[in-house]
């Protein structure tokens, strides 16, 4: 018995829903959704921002996987095999809780991303170009501007052309984050030998509800996207067998691939000198000085020969990890809103399939405006300050990424009980369980990045990002709050237009 129609509701399908999706090509195979799930959930530009809180952050990441990243994984192997269809979480979501709920949901799900490829992801790689080919300084206006449009809109053309030749993106990037990371692992080892590292005692890695607090949130974020090859479903070769191999294979690299190069930058710098924006970049400046260069007194590290040439290479491996990053998952989001709009959640016009391309161009693009929009606005508000533009745009990615879980993670529950006749290739122990302990980790990891140190001292020393005070706690709730109200107000609004399309399928029953 196959999954049956998309319709969550007594609306019926709409025709719009048949038409788009024989527009649709099937080149997504197995090894295809591996490179694409390790592009999805491995991405080197929160590696830094994890660092920063020292050897407890290493505790978290093994806490967070356990309880956390591998229940994500069962969940996800089981709706995705069994519930394959084009749009993948918005499909999920609103046959568990109707259109409404799957609109807002999946408008927070899109959103995200262009706000995430044109902040975080773009200034990321603006400072590992400054880094290793500026000589550390900071580009001109204009420079920036050029540079950054160009990473934008690279990554909005690489979503845009058929998933034949788009998905080499993410394969590239697969391979990038391979070799990048790897290639820094085994430096870390040498410079050790020959350096000596910074050490710290079994103490340093006992956990503390602070530390929770400060990471959990953004452990959170690098350990979702699971689901995201399914926004894909109808492209795929064979969803029900490819899903659960992909997703359990890519589980296990994925936790390799954050917890060695964190603990390597741990043993490499002092936790003082660890950044969110540059941590990682300058680890691998440092470390790299034993192929030639040296580290000066005040801690600045030069390149020299093979430093220099093996540094700028892994700036461009650096650079095109980020990037396949934003363009794998505008890829997905992009393909989740656009079904949305066919199945009568979003706007009719968002809703069409490219017959050229087999994309969804008219959603591509709109992300590509976002993506831009957010990225002048980001560095005109922070006056061109790049870390002060990295951590407000990565804090609202955050918080609106998550709460868009609150729609996905109760799905498997609830679809065990309203489709229970529909064939489940793969079963996930205990669904009740795994909903509620993710919902819930996610409920919390939400409440603490709009009101920090919640249930303990709201806004204490211990809590307060830095750059804020505790007499500024009302301001910066407003600063969180009001962004993710006035994305799901914007929900509501698409769910309403999506009101005509609705009305043609009932009248067509």
């Amino acid at each position: 018995m196959t999954a049956g129609p998309i319709a969550p509701e007594s609306a019926g399908t709409p025709a719009a829903a048949q038409t788009e999706r024989q527009k649709l090509r099937k080149h997504f195979g197995r090894f295809d959704i591996l490179f694409f799930l390790l592009c999805t959930i491995v991405g080197v530009d929160t590696i830094g921002t994890v660092a920063a809180s020292g050897a407890e952050a290493f505790t978290w990441l093994i806490v967070l996987a356990a309880v956390f990243f591998v229940p994500s994984a069962l969940l996800t192997a089981e709706l995705g095999a069994a519930f394959p269809d084009e749009g993948g979480p918005y499909i999920w979501t609103s046959r568990a809780f109707g259109r409404l709920a799957g609109a807002v949901n999946n408008f927070l799900y899109w959103i995200t991303n262009p706000v995430w490829l044109g902040g975080t992801l773009s200034v990321s790689a603006v400072t590992a170009y400054t880094t290793f080919f500026n000589d550390g300084k900071e580009l001109s206006t204009p420079a920036f501007y050029a540079f950054t449009l160009v990473f934008v809109w690279v990554g909005v053309l690489a979503a845009i052309l058929s998933f034949d030749i788009g998905k080499w993106i993410p394969t590239v990037g697969a391979w990038s984050r391979f070799l990048l990371l790897g290639l820094f692992t085994v430096t870390v080892v040498i410079y050790g030998v020959r350096h000596g590292l910074h050490g710290f005692g079994l103490g340093d890695f006992a956990p503390s509800y602070a530390g929770f607090v400060a990471l959990v949130p953004v452990l959170m974020f690098n350990y979702v996207g699971f689901e995201l090859p399914n926004t894909a479903g109808d492209e795929m070769t064979d969803a029900q067998k490819d899903v659960p191999f992909a997703i359990f294979r890519s589980a296990g690299l994925a936790i390799a691939l954050y917890a060695l190069p964190i603990l390597g930058i741990l043993l490499v710098l002092p936790v003082k000198a660890i950044t969110g924006l540059g941590g990682f970049i300058d680890a691998i400046r440092q470390v790299f000085t034993v192929y030639g260069g040296h580290v000066a007194a005040d801690g600045t590290a030069t390149l020299s020969g093979a430093g220099s040439l093996l540094g700028d290479l892994a700036a461009i491996m650096f650079i095109l990890t980020v990037l396949s990053s934003g363009v794998t998952w505008v890829m997905g989001s992009d393909r989740a809103l656009a079904v949305s709009g066919y199945d009568g959640a979003a706007p009719r016009f968002l809703g069409v399939i490219s017959s050229r391309f087999g994309t969804p161009v008219r959603v591509n693009v709109l992300s590509g405006l976002v993506s831009t929009l957010v990225l002048v606005l980001a560095h005109e508000l922070t006056h061109g300050s790049a870390a002060k533009l990295f951590g407000a745009v990565l804090g609202l990615a955050v918080s609106t990424t998550l709460v868009s879980y609150l729609g996905i993670f109760p799905a498997l529950a609830v679809l065990r009980r309203k489709a229970p006749d529909v064939h489940r290739p793969y079963r996930a122990p205990f669904p009740l369980a795994i909903s509620v302990v993710l919902t819930a980790l996610v409920l919390f990891a939400t409440v603490q990045l709009v009101a920090p140190g919640a249930g303990d001292q709201w806004f204490g020393s211990a809590y307060a990002p830095d750059g804020w005070t505790h007499g500024e706690r009302g301001r910066y709730l407003l600063t969180e709050a009001v962004p993710l109200a006035g994305f799901m107000l914007l929900g509501v609004l698409f769910w309403a237009l999506g009101r005509p399309t609705r009305t043609a399928a009932a009248k067509s029953l």
